[in-house]
């Protein structure tokens, strides 16, 4: 990709930032790629009175009509799949493979969203009172503000921008100043398939000035946001104060359950997927397991084996199954954890290096990792680590593995293999996440069904699926009375 500086797109026009830039790098190489807007405030301000006047004029095009643009969008997103996947990995690092993924998931999810467009339901009741009618219906917010992480570039933004506009609402977004090219992509795609002006408006820069802007302006009337828990936890605090509605989707500590009549060959598989791929920088990613000690021997050998055979490097190459970390710094975080892991007590038999020399160039590599004989409250399995990290926690029966999955303070994905029929029907109902998977790992959302956890992975709300749908409307219940007199409600009820 030819080297320039990213514009913000406001107002339907691509506005040349003259500020303060930043180098985006791919983290397979160290290369910069391009420059993106370290933007302020005020550019904040501009894209919030756009969109304030587009989306009045937009909350009045038939939900419909906004359906067969999102299809468009769609549509625009299948011509270009394999041209969005490797900018994709360009940017992030991820595998070919698992970028080529993520654009599908972007393009599943305007296909599924334009169909909203013809529902959007709402609910008639029987009113209580003789000549007279009740429903509800579902009502656009607004302006929406989104804020999305680097390691889901597209993905998160389609599920999180695709809802808002289906909706009747009006976007400001900041994506991750890591992996803005994307952004750049998807707002042209928009422009291409004819979204009015104003509608979406994505505006670069830094958390701490462009997400605070956001957070605080009065017009944006919701925030939904992905990230770390940390941020998280002070974007609800100020839209707390600004009575903003707000959606997080934050941390996760997953854990995959191993049982001792589990197939142990698909655990194997399943765990080297959850846990390293996109190098373990997933929300969903396994960073525990949870064994039983009758399989645990049998399932660590079989690990420590397969492990062997994870090609790293560069995640442009057909083939690689293991990709560079975002930066520096998060390899720096991976490497304190290592350190952290082996003062706790656990055994390392596995990895724990930063990989470089000249099969790694400049970039950001860091061994597939696993630890054994980890205890339930040590930091590294309490604490999420963002790296292609996993432990091995041993228990002695399933009460005892449930309750080990429940130990954390996240609840975002968990899975349990397990041939007994008894174990799945009481693990569906007592591991305390949001996602539970069987005889599959943690990994694998699918757009039509909620995406968000419990505790102190999110705040109730959910991305994806139609329950997407509750973050930007409001509901308004409608009466009307067509009997020529006041009618007091319970008052005049017999």
């Amino acid at each position: 990709m030819e080297l320039k500086k990213l514009p913000n797109y406001i107002n339907g026009e691509w506005k040349v930032f003259s500020g303060d830039m930043a180098h985006v790098v791919n983290p397979a190489t160290g290369e910069s790629v391009t420059q993106v807007p370290l933007s302020t405030s005020e550019t904040v301000r501009e894209a919030v009175a756009t969109a304030k006047v587009a989306q009045k004029k937009w909350a009045q095009v038939p939900a419909p009509i906004r359906g067969e643009l999102l299809y468009r969008v769609g549509q625009i997103m299948m011509n270009r799949k394999e041209k969005l996947a490797k900018l994709l990995t360009l940017e992030n690092g991820k595998v070919i493979e698992e970028a080529r993924g993520e654009v599908q998931e972007g393009i599943d999810m305007a296909f599924y969203m334009a169909g909203e467009g013809r529902r959007l339901f709402g609910q008639t009741t029987p009113a209580e009172l003789p000549n007279k009618f009740a429903m509800s219906v579902r009502s656009p917010i607004g302006v929406v503000g989104l804020i999305t992480p680097w390691n889901f570039p597209i993905a998160i933004a389609t599920w999180k921008s695709f809802p808002a506009i289906i909706a009747g609402n009006a976007v400001v977004w900041k994506p991750a100043t890591e992996t803005p090219i994307m952004a750049y992509e998807l707002a042209q795609i928009f422009e291409e398939a004819g979204l009015p002006k104003g509608v979406l408006n994505v505006v670069f820069g830094r958390g701490s000035v462009v997400g605070d802007a956001m957070v605080e302006h009065p017009d944006i009337k919701v925030i939904s946001f992905t990230g770390s828990t940390e941020t998280g936890r002070s974007i609800a605090t100020e839209c707390g104060r600004h009575l903003k509605k707000v959606s997080l989707e934050m941390g996760g500590k997953n854990a995959i359950i191993v049982m001792d009549d589990a197939d142990i060959e698909l655990a194997v598989e399943s765990i080297l997927w959850s846990a390293f791929g996109t190098s373990g920088q997933r929300c969903t990613a396994c960073s525990r397991v949870i064994v039983h000690e009758a399989v645990k021997e049998t399932l660590e050998k079989r690990l420590i084996e397969e492990m062997k055979t994870l090609t790293i490097g560069n995640g442009l190459e057909e083939g690689i199954k293991v990709g560079p970390i975002i930066n520096q710094a998060g390899l720096e975080k991976i490497e304190s954890y290592i350190a952290i892991g082996k003062e706790e007590g656990a055994k390392l038999v596995a990895g724990g290096s930063v990989l470089n020399g000249k099969d790694y160039a400049e970039g950001f590599y860091f061994e597939p990792t696993l630890f054994t004989d980890a205890k339930i409250d040590m930091r590294i399995s309490q604490e999420e680590i963002f790296g292609p990290v996993v432990s091995l926690i041993p228990v002695k029966s399933f009460e005892e593995a449930i309750e080990v999955n429940n130990s954390v303070m996240y609840g975002l994905s968990s899975s349990i293999f397990t041939r007994d029929v008894n174990r799945v029907f009481a693990a569906q109902r007592d591991l305390d996440t949001g996602i539970v998977y069987v005889n599959a790992g943690t990994t694998g959302a699918e757009i039509h069904l909620p995406f968000g956890g419990t505790k102190g992975t999110g705040n109730g709300h959910r991305d994806s699926g139609v329950q997407a749908l509750d973050v930007f409307t409001e509901w308004k219940a409608i009466y009307v009375d067509y009997s020529g007199k006041l009618q007091r409600a319970q008052i005049d009820v017999e």
